[in-house]
């Protein structure tokens, strides 16, 4: 019997999957591996191996001893190295096939008649659209949807913060690694710079930040107590250290 070949369009797919899925539930019973397996005809078995297979190739991942099917992880190494490579294209490409494969394309073509532009702004604003939310939906499920530096765990206050700001680095834009899980409040002092990342991924506080003093309780908790403790680092795409090192430099307010 021969081996059914994965197609660009189902590794696009899974690797999506493996993007916005937490990691202990890279299995074969979650149901939205159940369901991506029975449209694309395969096992919930092989798709969970693919998904296995992705994490294998993540440092994260690799140090914790985490290995994948090496006899079957060319192409999926493939569209990993693609990823590092130009994380954008790849991330667009991705949401262009989950909407394709969830029926949503007419949405999406709505959406571009509606905007009021031209069509090349159109298509420019969607493809921003979708790049934004697959990179909130990977850094957030990263970090188990809690916050790195308080672990609230409300989805509905957490944001996905840019380390390089958005308006920087355009192929940066939805790289996982660079991107913080952030409350509401510790997504505005670390984009304001009030607060940074240091090279042992201590939290670090800017002089305002420490000297301001209101009696706010909200401010001894949030901030000062913070100053010093280690961020809870993610299950996948560790914030890239270079990126931690631009923002130290350029936003910052030391």
């Amino acid at each position: 019997m021969s081996v059914k070949n994965w197609t660009r369009d189902e590794l696009l797919l899974t690797f999506n999957l493996y993007c916005r899925t937490p990691f202990g539930r890279l299995h074969r019973n979650n149901p939205e591996i159940i369901s991506l397996a029975q449209n694309i005809s395969r096992t919930p078995s092989a798709v969970a191996m693919k998904l296995v297979n992705f994490a294998s190739f993540d440092p994260v991942q690799q140090a914790r001893q985490i290995r994948g099917l090496s006899n079957s992880s060319r192409a999926d190494r493939e569209i990993w190295d693609e990823f590092n490579a130009n994380p954008e294209q790849l991330a667009f490409e991705s949401q262009q096939a989950l909407l394709q494969f969830t029926g949503k394309n007419e949405e999406i073509a709505e959406a571009e008649i509606s905007l009021p532009s031209g069509p090349t702004e159109s298509t420019r604003l969607v493809r921003t659209r979708l790049v934004q939310n697959f990179f909130r939906d990977a850094v957030l499920s990263s970090y188990e949807f809690k916050c790195a530096i308080c672990n609230l765990d409300l989805p509905e206050l957490l944001s996905a913060s840019h380390i390089i700001p958005w308006s920087k680095n355009v192929e940066r834009r939805a790289d996982p690694r660079n991107g913080l899980s952030l409350c509401a409040i510790h997504d505005r002092a670390f984009d304001r710079g009030l607060l940074s990342v240091g090279e042992s991924f201590d939290i670090l506080l800017s002089t305002r930040a420490r000297l301001h003093s209101s009696g706010s309780r909200l401010h001894l908790v949030a901030l000062l107590e913070a100053e010093g403790k280690m961020i809870s680092l993610p299950k996948r795409f560790s914030p890239d250290p270079e990126a931690l090192a631009y923002h130290r430099e350029h936003i910052f307010k030391r």
